[in-house]
């Protein structure tokens, strides 16, 4: 079985070296950020909150076919570029290959050393919860 999160992370990795500096990256990670699909209101609850980010992110797990679909929405603009990055590695693979495959996006884009200290606490916790929304649809299951 070839690892699609891996595939991924691949690809996510060559598409940011397509820019030579880091200001063209942040670009790239708002634009990505705009375009991610409307979340609903109703979802925005304390519930749904992903706590350790310093701005508001909501993140909700749905299963279907044994697969994980996420949805999520930031009121920044930089941490909801992240959360589209996560969103296209994470979203529709199964809950084993998330729990089997490192982030190794992070270090590999270098993300630790250009993201402020609460960017970078907060790519961690939605990183815990799509971790943790993984165990728990493997428990269930």
């Amino acid at each position: 079985m070839s690892n699609e999160i891996a595939l991924a992370q691949d690809e996510l990795i060559a598409d940011f070296e397509l820019f030579d500096d880091w200001m063209d990256r942040y670009q790239y990670l708002i634009d990505l950020g705009r375009r991610l699909p409307e979340f609903p209101v109703e979802l925005q609850t304390e519930e749904n909150r992903i706590r350790g980010c310093q701005s508001q992110v909501w993140f909700v797990a749905d299963e279907k076919d044994g697969r994980l679909e996420f949805r999520a929405t930031s009121d920044a603009a930089i941490v909801s570029g992240l959360i589209a990055l996560l969103l296209r590695l994470y979203s529709g693979r199964y809950p084993q290959d998330i729990l089997d495959t490192p982030p190794d996006f992070v270090k590999a884009l270098q993300l630790e050393s250009h993201l402020s200290p609460t960017r970078s606490n907060g790519l961690s916790s939605m990183l815990a919860a799509i971790r943790r929304f993984a165990a728990e649809a493997l428990e269930a299951a």
